[in-house]
Parts: structure tokens; C-alpha cells; sequence
């Protein structure tokens, strides 16, 4: 029970003092008199001497006001810049801004199936944020400051203009201008130690050096200005020392609006009747040099009869999620291997679904989402197989997962979707945000870990140990 309700209940059965107990007993909780509830729990906390917690304590954050050309001037250049995929069912830029960044629904009765641009992630973020308990409006009092800065967004001129290439350097210039410029106190007060904010994309396409002749298409230097070195960056994937960053998990099309939509979907999960023993969802194309995607491909077109293997191309699973989640609740594993980088949105439609990822090396999930996946317990619910072991020393992965017992792949499957809430971004707006209390999901997790992180540098900011403030001990920890 909440600590204001016991306690208000508890001196409504009390006896001590007894006028307390009349009018507290014969009290109704309406709008009228809510005021003189408050006045009685207060002076009853003072009678009994029974402090209430803070539940914000160490949690309050301050949402920073940017001028708009940092966030939603930025979603008005839909048109030109938000086209999802190149693929003849792509969805009409300007309809990926829907539901606060979610995209359209997949059809009109879903409540929680949505065709999501993972670019989009940062308004979302930005727009749960908003919903959330312990803001403060004095960033003095705060213990973190978010800065709703669309970074993907505002790269996009770099990415798709070429005259714009040679600029991409630039990237953020005028977000560390305004930030040293207005207010400054906010910035010095902790030297940016207590600053974070979304970036909906891998770290290496934002970490391009700055001096870099001729630039390389595709990236920028927004994590190389030395303005940002003390912030936080929640990113889709972190680099090999993510000092500066954390891993978040790649948002899937599942946002569910209340727990009985998201415990209807995990049931339906538990009791699929599963009859491929393996599914490999992604880029079809043969690679031009031997990759471990090829061997995936080759073995899967001996064996169409245990492989399932799904042309995600350009995007189209993520406009159409119904292509991928279905074959995926009919398989037991789900094959992750690396692409152009190491980690993938597939992995997260497989924890969803219930399929068993079957990891290639650990930079795909392992060493990335520690918050939300615990990494000490990835036998617990996945597969890893070298890659290595696959390419040069002739291990077949269809034999190595038919060895499985059957038993363990129900174990893991069932751990499986006992993690499944926490890499699932829930949709915003109050009957989602009661959620929380049955089980955090994505955003949660990624805003508790950030205040954790936040904490222990400020901390060691305060007791003088600069030598702590970059330590990494607790970033692979279960929050």
C-alpha cells in the first residue's frame, strides 16, 4: 500500500488521539475535502512523529527547455527526411510522427502494434519523460537534467545533403553554444556530469573525428566535441569503452497501453506451438565476402524444412511487423548475427516473441544492454555460438541447437519472457505509466540506470576522486 494511504487508513482504525479518529473516520475523499485529508495525515505524521519518505529523493530531473529548432522545428521536415525505408510499403513520412513518435497503428484496432522508426525514438523518450513522477521545475534542485535534443534528426542535413558533408563536424556546434550561453549555472553546476540525452542510433555513427580529411559519409562528430565529454548518451548501441554512453534496447513495433495487454501477448507467447527449430530474419542478399550471414543462408537453404528465413529488406519488418512476429512465435531460436554492426532490432522482436536468440559474439547484446538484460545470466535465456567457431572450425549451428533438450529450450524460453517487459518501450499516456508499479519497462530501466550512473559521478565530483567518475563497474548491472 502507498505510505500516504496505510498511514491515513491506519489512524482511521486508530484509537490515539481519539478526535483524530472521528473526523478521519467519518471523512469521504472527495475534491471538496481533499485538503483537509492532506491536514489531517500532515498533522497526524506530526503527532506520531513518523517521517514520510521522499519517493523522489536522488530521482528528481529537470526537463531542459531548448528553443525548437533543437527538437520539434526538426519533426516539420517529415516530408524530405523521414522516409522509414526505400520499400513499396513504406509508410508515408509525416504518418512515422503519429502517437508521439510511435507511427500509425498496423491496423485499426490494435492497441498496441505500431510501425515504429526507431529514429523516433527520441521524441518518444522525450514525450515519456514528460509523463513521469519527480520533475523539477528548478533545475537547482534536480539531480539530473535531460536535454530533449532530437540528435538523429538534426544529423539527417549531414547524412543526406552532400554539399552538407564536409559539415558534419559541426554536428551539435549549436547546442553547446546555447547551453554555455543561456543560463550557464545550469551547465557549470556540475560540469555536465548530470546531463543526458536520447541519441536513437549506433555511437559510431556520432563519433567521426573531428579532424577527419575527407570526411566519411554516414557519421558525424557529435560525441567527439569536448562540450559533451561529462554528458550521458543513451544510445541503440555503445562502443567497446562506453564511458560516454549507454546501450538502450532497439524499439520494437510492441507498445502495449495497460499490464492486461501486455500479459495477454506474453500468454500468447507461452502456449505457441513452435515447429522450425530455427529462424533467420533480416537482409537476404548474399554478402560480396564471406560473412557469418552467408553460412547462416547456406545452411538454412539445405534445410527449409527447420529453417525459416525472413526478408526483412529495407525495412519492411518494421513496417509490417505481422512478416517477422509470426514465424517468430512458431520458432524456437532466433538466429542475431552481426551486421553492419554488431547489434540488431531483431534481437528484441525475439525476446518478445519468445524465440531463443542465438547470439554469434557478445557486442550483440551481452556487453551493450546490462541495465535491462542481466549479463551474468545470458545461459539462462540465449544461445551463443562463436561466430568463429561457424566459419573456421566448422561447427553447423542446425546441429548445435537440435542438441538442445527440449526441456531447457522451454527454461529458457520461460526466462525469456519474464525479461520480455523490460526491453519493451510501453505506450505513453496514464493507464502505461501505471504499469510501473507491476513492472518497469525500457524507458524505466534506461532512466534509473542513467540516475545511477549520474549519482556515482557526482558523487565522486563532490569527494574530490576524478579517477571515479569514469568507472564502470555497475554499468553492466540489473537494475
Amino acid at each position: 500500500m502507498h505510505p500516504i494511504r496505510a498511514l491515513f487508513f491506519s489512524h482511521v482504525r486508530s484509537r490515539d488521539p481519539p478526535n483524530m479518529h472521528d473526523m478521519a473516520g467519518d471523512l469521504l475523499i472527495t475534491r471538496a475535502n481533499l485538503p483537509l485529508l492532506l491536514l489531517v495525515i500532515l498533522s497526524s505524521t506530526a503527532v506520531h512523529g513518523v517521517p514520510l519518505p521522499d519517493p523522489c529523493a536522488g530521482r528528481r530531473i529537470h526537463v531542459r527547455r531548448l528553443p525548437a529548432r533543437f527538437n520539434t522545428d526538426l519533426l516539420r521536415h517529415c516530408d524530405g527526411a523521414f522516409p522509414l525505408a526505400d520499400h513499396p510499403l513504406a509508410t508515408p513520412s509525416c504518418a512515422s510522427l503519429a502517437n508521439h513518435g510511435l507511427g500509425p497503428r498496423t491496423h485499426n484496432r490494435s492497441r498496441s502494434w505500431y510501425r515504429t522508426d526507431v529514429r523516433l525514438l527520441e521524441p518518444f523518450f522525450h514525450r515519456r519523460l514528460l509523463d513521469r513522477d519527480c520533475l523539477a521545475d528548478d533545475p537547482a534542485r534536480a539531480d539530473a537534467v535531460f536535454l530533449p535534443y532530437y540528435a538523429s534528426l538534426d544529423a539527417l542535413p549531414f547524412l543526406l545533403d552532400p554539399a552538407m558533408l564536409n559539415f558534419s563536424g559541426a554536428h551539435g556546434a549549436a547546442l553547446a553554444q546555447f547551453l554555455a550561453t543561456d543560463r550557464p549555472r545550469v551547465l557549470a553546476r556540475r560540469h555536465g556530469h548530470d546531463h543526458f540525452l536520447v541519441l536513437a542510433g549506433p555511437a559510431w555513427d556520432y563519433a567521426q573525428p573531428a579532424d577527419t580529411d575527407p570526411r566519411l559519409w554516414g557519421t558525424t562528430s557529435l560525441l567527439r566535441r569536448p562540450e559533451f565529454d561529462n554528458f550521458t548518451f543513451l544510445t541503440l548501441e555503445s562502443r567497446a569503452w562506453p564511458w560516454q554512453e549507454h546501450a538502450v534496447p532497439h524499439p520494437t513495433s510492441f507498445h502495449p497501453s495497460s499490464l492486461p495487454r501486455l500479459r495477454a501477448w506474453i500468454a500468447r507467447a507461452r502456449r505457441s506451438r513452435r515447429t522450425a527449430l530455427m529462424l533467420y530474419a533480416g537482409t537476404v542478399t548474399r554478402p560480396s565476402r564471406p560473412n557469418i550471414r552467408s553460412f547462416i543462408l547456406a545452411e538454412c537453404a539445405n534445410r527449409t524444412d527447420t529453417c525459416t528465413v525472413v526478408d526483412c529488406h529495407g525495412g519492411s519488418c518494421a513496417l509490417d511487423p505481422v512478416r517477422s512476429m509470426r514465424p517468430m512465435l512458431k520458432a524456437k531460436f532466433c538466429l542475431e548475427p552481426p551486421g553492419d554492426t554488431p547489434t540488431r532490432r531483431s534481437t528484441f522482436d525475439a525476446v518478445v516473441a519468445g524465440c531463443v536468440p542465438v547470439f554469434f559474439e557478445d557486442a550483440s547484446a551481452r556487453t551493450q544492454y546490462g541495465w535491462h538484460l542481466p549479463p551474468e545470466r545470458y545461459e539462462e535465456f540465449s544461445v551463443t555460438i562463436p561466430k568463429d567457431a561457424v566459419m573456421l572450425g566448422g561447427v553447423q549451428i542446425m546441429e548445435t541447437l537440435a542438441a538442445v533438450p527440449e526441456e531447457e529450450v522451454a527454461r529458457m524460453r520461460e526466462r525469456l519472457l519474464e525479461l520480455a517487459p523490460r526491453v519493451v518501450y510501453r505506450r505513453h499516456g496514464s493507464a502505461a505509466e501505471r504499469m510501473r508499479e507491476a513492472s518497469m519497462d525500457a524507458v524505466d530501466i534506461a532512466v534509473e540506470g542513467t540516475l545511477r550512473r549520474i549519482r556515482g559521478r557526482v558523487r565522486a565530483l563532490e569527494d574530490g576522486r576524478p579517477e571515479a567518475m569514469y568507472a564502470m563497474e555497475d554499468d553492466d548491472q540489473e537494475i
